[in-house]
């Protein structure tokens, strides 16, 4: 199975209290963000969004040039439809991160749980030269190396703050503000995440 089929058969198949990510707020992606204190009108992408609620948050507070990238088709509908005709200035795209080409530089380049799922050197180092030519600041979410191994069935890379600080120092990003945090599971589990910003300036 392709990775956007195995992605789009969890999204069409389960709800959000079964899948081990749901955040029903997203307090620590929304932390991180307001440390920036960008303008509204500031464009920012979601790497990876799924049906997370960081974009409610974003609508919600007067953000009015976000992007929402997912591989899964209907995780965005499911979104879409969340939002209702709050989604309708939104950019959605459907792509894989590895074939995923931006057009714009962002001013905030938010990823929670997606940038672990690339496990080798060629994928994470495209991902990073993205980064490094695309975002003014960068918040990063990943499993810590006390966290999970695997995650819906995929084997992830495992990081710690200094693994993350020297993966984007080589785009000239510095750290700004680094926390491990404990996520509560919809199954009542724990997983150790590391979230890190880092900024150009």
């Amino acid at each position: 199975m392709s990775k956007a089929s195995h992605w789009e058969n969890i999204y069409k198949n389960k709800s959000p209290n079964e899948v081990s990510w749901t955040e029903e707020i997203p307090s620590t992606s929304i932390k991180f963000f307001k440390d920036f204190n960008i303008d509204k009108n500031s464009p920012i992408i979601d790497i990876g969004g799924g049906e997370s609620k960081f974009v409610d948050f974003l609508v919600e507070e007067g953000y009015n040039n976000i992007s929402i990238l997912d591989i899964s088709e209907n995780a965005l509908i499911k979104v879409k439809q969340r939002l209702g005709v709050k989604a309708k200035n939104i950019k959605w795209i459907v792509s894989d991160i590895n074939t995923f080409k931006p057009d714009t530089r962002y001013k905030i380049w938010h990823d929670r749980a997606l940038f672990h799922f690339l496990t080798s050197k060629k994928e994470i180092n495209r991902y990073i030269k993205n980064v490094g030519k695309y975002a003014e600041n960068v918040i990063i979410g990943t499993f810590s190396k006390s966290g999970p191994n695997k995650c819906s069935g995929l084997p992830v890379t495992q990081y710690d703050q200094y693994s993350l600080e020297n993966c984007f120092k080589k785009k000239s990003l510095s750290l700004s503000r680094s926390e491990y945090i404990d996520h509560n599971t919809p199954f009542n589990t724990i997983q150790n995440f590391i979230f890190c910003s880092f900024s150009s300036k």
